[in-house]
């Protein structure tokens, strides 16, 4: 099996071989979208593992206290209609983590289960495992795992039904580009990071207007005067020439955007786009 698979932003992704393998260890994989644009963080490649192997995957849409309930509702029967259990979750406040238990053992083949958890960098993989795990659960026996990836897979019992896999496959993002961008490079070590962030900011927009007066008090809808504003309200210029370092600007509405500090999120194919009277989701 190939090693793992360093990004040039410096992310260590496994390789799809390796994905493969944590997926022939467990009955039920986790897939871990964010909720705020699940068809962007959704892989067809993983769901082609998951099936071809025979095993059962369950939608775990994360971060949807960042979307109001009944967009993420919208989701969850989007991805249902199409044969997916599926459940909403916001993993870093431990918010619907019996909820998560519960479809789980729904949806296991047998009892005791073993469960994996992947997605894409930043979708909070590692979030969903230690919520899962709590402060309770014990480890057990190991995997073997692949050279360059882990050297074991470590399983740890959740409850009496439920044993966990504690290594998140961290996907290679696929299709879509401004995912590509910002989620295959940690912000701060992007050389160019002016492109995504005026992508991002361009695609934000589209769907909230005002995205950017409510996060920054910014009033311009023009990408690149987002990014001189908020440099010069943040004291960020070039030493020499005193102009604005937009660069650092970009930096920041990206890690901002995965933060949850800039509002977004979009509605199933089937839906109109975002409204601006609807309260946030718990």
């Amino acid at each position: 099996m190939k090693g793992a698979v360093t990004s040039p932003g410096g992310i260590v992704l496994a390789s799809w071989g390796q994905i493969s393998s944590i997926v022939s260890k467990a009955d039920i994989v986790l897939h871990v979208l964010d909720a705020r644009d699940p068809l962007s963080t959704f892989s067809k490649k993983l769901t082609h593992i998951v099936e071809k192997r025979g095993k059962r995957l369950v939608i775990v849409l994360n971060k949807s206290d960042l979307v109001p309930r009944p967009v993420v509702e919208e989701w969850k029967k989007y991805f249902e209609v199409q044969g997916y259990p599926t459940v909403y979750i916001a993993a870093a406040r431990h918010m619907g983590t019996l909820k998560l238990r519960r479809v789980i053992k729904r949806s296991a083949p047998v009892l005791p289960t073993v469960v994996a958890v992947a997605g894409y960098p930043k979708v909070g993989k590692s979030s969903i495992i230690n919520a899962l795990k709590g402060k309770h659960s014990a480890p057990t026996s190991p995997y073997p795992g692949s050279p360059g990836y882990t050297r074991h897979f470590q399983l740890y019992r959740v409850d009496k039904d439920i044993l966990v896999i504690d290594t998140p496959g961290i996907l290679p993002v696929e299709g879509d580009e401004v995912e590509r961008l910002i989620r295959g490079y940690p912000p701060e070590k992007m050389n160019d990071p002016v492109k995504p962030a005026v992508m991002l900011i361009e695609r934000i927009l589209k769907e909230n207007p005002h995205a950017f007066l409510h996060a920054y008090r910014i009033e311009s809808t023009d990408p690149m005067r987002i990014l001189e504003e908020l440099a010069v309200r943040r004291g960020w210029f070039y030493r020499t020439t005193r102009e604005p370092l937009i660069e650092e600007a970009a930096r920041a509405v990206i890690r901002d955007y995965h933060d949850g500090k800039v509002k977004f999120y979009i509605r199933p194919p089937s839906t109109q786009s975002i409204r601006g009277d609807e309260s946030s989701g718990y």
